[in-house]
């Protein structure tokens, strides 16, 4: 039996030139008010933010607003002030991913277990993510403080301090008060997301492991984590990309300092936008922590694809 194929129709549609045009971009009108608020809100400022970079841009100076073109660059690879932020960037965003993802994890691993008043637990656990990050930043900041807060007595009684003070002015510790305010409004994310996660993985394989003969040790390292990597590495990238560019709880518990011990590249920033007014060479640390954080999500985007082809 031979199957031949049907003519094409080559005859021209009969329909009227502005209907046939009217259909072609029909989806693209649905879609309009979509993309024209994108193109206001997101990429205008953007381009705009770039254009600061290369001009120099001081409320302070009436007549500025010129072309400088890398000048801000070169300033900025002198400026020791940016490579300690940097270093700090690094500290404050490492461990707070770390352990908001560790507690996180406990929390989506106790609370993925059935028991009586989860519901009500998951509610108490979940709510520091609806706190605003300025509140947090200012009860924690109380918390710190060694007259009207309990911490420094509490560590004190430890033993841990050799007299109730505030660790927010100590060079040498005042990057943890922002650190822990930070671990703790965070955790809910990771823990959100991770119970997402894990109560999509089949109980069936659990049953079978645990009739094999595996350990409570063995199904989490075999299956547990395996079903979790996606997640885990989308969270991780969110939160370090968020963290990084984080400055809020940095500016309102210690404003950069003591000494600039706490200042992220963020929050230096804003003290150079806002406080000293200079929008060109803060647009310029911009750019430099844009591209920084877009390298740093290309590579943990790699990875997780070459572990999904793995799979």
């Amino acid at each position: 039996m031979t199957i031949t194929s049907a003519p094409l129709d080559t005859r021209p549609d009969p329909r009227p030139l502005k209907r046939r045009i009217g259909i072609a971009i029909e989806a693209y009108l649905y879609s309009a008010p979509a993309l024209i608020l994108i193109v206001a809100v997101m990429l205008v400022p953007l381009v705009l933010g770039i254009s600061y970079a290369f001009r120099d841009i001081q409320l302070l100076k009436p007549f500025s607003g010129g072309f400088i073109g890398l000048e801000h660059f070169r300033e900025l690879a002198k400026d020791k002030a940016f490579y300690g932020a940097l270093q700090n960037t690094l500290w404050w965003t490492g461990a707070s991913v770390f352990l908001q993802f560790l507690f996180g994890l406990i929390l989506a691993l106790l609370l993925d277990k059935p028991f009586w008043g989860r519901g009500v637990i998951q509610a108490l656990v979940f709510l520091p993510w609806a706190v605003p990050t300025f509140l947090t930043g200012l009860n924690w900041a109380w918390l710190f403080n060694p007259v009207i807060g309990p911490i420094p007595h509490w560590l004190y009684a430890l033993g841990l301090m050799s007299e109730p003070g505030n660790i927010l002015s100590d060079p040498h510790y005042a990057m943890w008060g922002p650190i822990i305010a930070n671990v703790w409004w965070g955790i809910p994310f990771f823990a959100i997301t991770l119970l997402a996660a894990l109560q999509a993985i089949p109980r069936d394989l659990y049953e079978a492991a645990a009739i094999d003969g595996a350990g409570g040790f063995q199904r989490f390292r075999s299956i547990t984590l395996p079903f979790l990597a996606p997640t885990i590495a989308i969270t991780v990238l969110l939160r370090t990309v968020w963290i990084a560019n984080f400055a809020d709880l940095i500016v309102v518990m210690t404003n950069g300092g003591p000494a600039d011990r706490t200042q992220i590249v963020a929050s230096y920033i804003f003290t150079q936008a806002f406080k000293r007014l200079d929008f060109g060479y803060a647009s310029a640390i911009a750019l430099v922590l844009l591209i920084l954080l877009m390298a740093y999500s290309m590579l943990v985007v790699l990875l997780r694809q070459t572990m999904l082809n793995k799979d």
